[in-house]
């Protein structure tokens, strides 16, 4: 009776065994693709930043900074799934690359900040998003370190005065729209933004101050311009009243 007691007791705790094996395998694969997945969105979202990277100024360093980005993930994906196709593959790609954009790097004596404002709206719109997603990789990357604390505050800076650039010629671009079309008040209010833009950016330069002196004579420009107008309209209405008066007072005909 004991010995069936006991071979009972001893399947129960080797169902229960075989169970918490089998559902730690299951944790297991289920973990493991989903980390795949997350590292595939990042792959992913890499590539897209290196092909965004065409529309704005090149900087060799952050083409750099992304190649290796994706290598390591890549890196990171056939430890997870070993079985991936072509991993190995994409893993000699990436060190090509890594390694052309290295010797670029090297060779580099600095960065082309030239930019010319698409007219395109979604362009910039895809610009603005490019310009964020690389500050936030880079800072990521530094924190990892990947890159060092100086070059990165370099690179960010330089990403920041091209947003800013982005953004103040947007408004001063619609400013001379509104201007144009003969709206004083919306150019005066898209002006009034760009200052209050390029006044409060912690950015020091000589692009912040020239565009903020030019924008301030701008506003200068369009104030004296109301100021006037208003002075003229003033002037024609007291004339119209002055005319009404001199009507109703006038001596009446006589018939």
């Amino acid at each position: 009776m004991i010995t069936i007691i006991s071979l009972v007791a001893i399947l129960i705790i080797a169902v229960v065994v075989i169970n918490s094996i089998q559902q730690h395998k299951v944790k297991l694969e289920k973990d493991k693709r989903a980390k795949a997945s997350r590292l595939k969105l990042i792959i992913n979202d890499n590539e897209e930043l290196l092909v965004n990277l065409m529309n704005i100024p090149p900087s060799p360093l952050i083409y750099e900074v992304l190649c290796k980005r994706s290598l390591n993930t890549i890196k990171q994906m056939k430890q997870a799934m070993p079985e991936t196709k072509n991993i190995n593959s994409r893993i000699k790609e990436y060190e090509t690359r890594v390694k052309a954009a290295t010797e670029a790097t090297q060779k580099a004596s600095g960065n082309n900040d030239n930019f010319s404002l698409p007219g395109d709206e979604k362009q910039l719109i895809t610009i603005l998003k490019t310009i964020k997603k690389v500050r936030i990789v880079l800072r990521s990357e530094q924190s990892k370190g990947t890159i060092d604390v100086e070059t990165f505050q370099k690179e960010d800076q330089r990403l920041d005065l091209m947003q800013l650039k982005i953004n103040i010629d947007t408004l001063i671009k619609r400013a001379n729209q509104a201007y144009s079309n003969g709206m004083t008040g919306s150019a005066r209010q898209f002006l009034e933004k760009a200052l209050n833009s390029v006044s409060s950016s912690s950015l020091q330069g000589a692009y912040k101050e020239q565009k903020k002196e030019e924008i301030e004579d701008r506003l200068q420009e369009i104030s004296n311009e109301l100021r006037n107008t208003n002075a003229e309209d003033r002037a024609k209405k007291a004339k119209s009243e002055e005319d009404d008066l001199d009507m109703l007072f006038q001596p009446k005909k006589k018939w």
